[in-house]
């Protein structure tokens, strides 16, 4: 039961931070004519399948949390558990990556350079919400565990475990 209670919090905080996001992202939408060219129709049929594989990603996370972790993917409600597992194997941010994809096939979907822009604004802000506030905290929740699961597993460009 405490098991399906985090999972349907986990839910409900991924469901918050997609509205977010996804309502900013259109609201930068009003940049494009500033560009004076729009994205090619084209774009759109990368558009879905990077927002499925970016969906797939971020729950996959949001899995490994509840199952492995003991918690959510918010930083009010973490996981009690470290998790190296699922796809923190291969990257110590697989959450961030995979909401990036999707908001890039998000501004793929409406041919919005501005969207997709908007996207590696995302990018940066997490990578300072990470070097700044996570892995400190993630350290100081976990120790030495961490900072070996940290040497093993690169911050942001995936690798194969091993």
């Amino acid at each position: 039961m405490l098991k399906l209670f985090t999972a349907l919090r986990s839910l409900f905080y991924a469901a918050a931070f997609a509205y977010l996001w996804g309502y900013l992202a259109l609201g930068v939408r009003r940049y494009d004519e500033g560009f004076g060219f729009s994205l090619p129709v084209s774009v759109e049929t990368a558009a879905i399948p990077l927002m499925v594989v970016g969906g797939m990603i971020v729950i996959s996370c949001i899995a490994t949390f509840v199952l492995r972790g003991d918690g959510t993917p918010a930083p009010f409600d973490a996981p009690r558990q470290l998790v190296a597992r699922g796809p923190y194997r291969y990257v110590r941010n697989p959450m961030y990556l995979g909401a990036a994809v999707v908001l890039i096939g998000f501004g793929l979907l409406y041919q919005s350079l501005s969207m997709v822009l908007f996207s590696l604004l995302f990018l940066l802000l997490a990578h300072v919400f990470v070097i700044v506030y996570e892995e400190h905290a993630l350290e100081k929740t976990f120790g030495k565990s961490y900072r070996e699961y940290k040497e093993r597993v690169p911050r942001w460009i995936p690798k194969k475990p091993g």
